[in-house]
């Protein structure tokens, strides 16, 4: 690896050096020391064989790293200054691949080749959870995937049930996510206004739940949220635009106590309440499976 050793550490001496400055329109808050890098790599726990795609390297603070403690990095950067900047501060196209584009939309299997692969990254806050949600639905799953985003989000992501949420149910369909750590604002530049975390999820070979229509299990599993901190009969007779006693039926088909609440279901719950709504509510997936499973 051949790195620009005349390159500032600090964010704010790179960016000037590069004539640039953060743009809030992209979330970028950058990096700062080795603490939180550490952390990031103790749970992505890598081995030189591994292929690891990174999004949003930004000033390439942790793709150093990643260079050389795995076996291959794919860094995919929006910003196409930044893209440009970290090609040439990094020069080794052995072992490091910038490709500039949206992490939201990318086609995960044609950038990864269909190889096995870990997903690292600092997610904007305003994009983590919809890029989450597009790797863990590809047909190319990560292996891994550990990313910064914001500290509810991501104790949202790991809750058990009593305070699940959609996030939670749709998370934990296809992965067991933790938290490795908490990072304050301080550690970045410029500093954002909330904590953030570190989540680490092992990602599922197949989904927790066989399900045959994902999006109308998603379906019922939001309209069980649609007004949480209501009774599930309410939520779900409101969410599914059905009758109070049709919502009781279901419920006593799937065996789940009508006065419970949509935060207290595990995803096995959810799924018992999906099957309890086959061929009872033809309109259960109508118009609202072209929505996303999460928030």
């Amino acid at each position: 690896m051949c790195a620009d050793t005349n390159w500032p550490r600090s964010p704010k001496a790179q960016l000037t050096q590069l004539g640039l400055s953060p743009r809030k329109g992209l979330g970028q808050n950058f990096l700062i020391g080795d603490r939180v890098i550490n952390t990031i790599l103790r749970a992505a726990e890598l081995n030189p064989s591994d292929l690891v795609l990174e999004i949003g390297p930004g000033l390439g603070i942790v793709t150093e790293q990643l260079v050389t403690q795995a076996g291959k990095v794919i860094a995919l950067e929006m910003d196409p200054e930044l893209a440009n900047a970290l090609s040439g501060r990094i020069a080794d196209e052995h072992k490091l691949s910038v490709v500039c584009g949206d992490a939201r939309q990318v086609d995960v299997c044609n950038l990864i080749g269909g190889d096995s692969y870990k997903l690292i990254g600092n997610l904007p806050y305003y994009a983590a959870n919809p890029i989450v949600r597009h790797f863990l639905e590809s047909e190319c799953r990560p292996t891994r995937i550990v990313v910064m985003l914001q500290r509810e989000v991501a104790k949202s992501m790991t809750a058990q049930p009593g305070q699940m949420s959609l996030l939670s149910v749709g998370v934990q369909t296809y992965g067991k996510p933790r938290i490795a750590g908490y990072v304050p604002p301080s550690a970045f530049y410029p500093q954002p206004k909330v904590t953030s975390a570190v989540v680490s999820i092992d990602v599922y070979r197949t989904p927790a739940l066989e399900l045959e229509d994902r999006d109308a299990f998603f379906n019922v599993v939001r309209a069980g949220f649609s007004a949480p901190r209501k009774q599930i009969r309410n939520s779900l007779a409101n969410g599914l635009g059905i009758t109070f006693q049709e919502a009781l039926g279901l419920l006593r088909k799937a065996n789940i106590e009508p006065s419970r609440r949509a935060e207290t279901l595990d995803i096995e719950t959810w799924k018992a309440l999906y099957e309890a709504t086959k061929g009872e509510l033809a309109h259960v997936c109508d118009g609202a499976c072209q929505d996303k499973p999460l928030p």
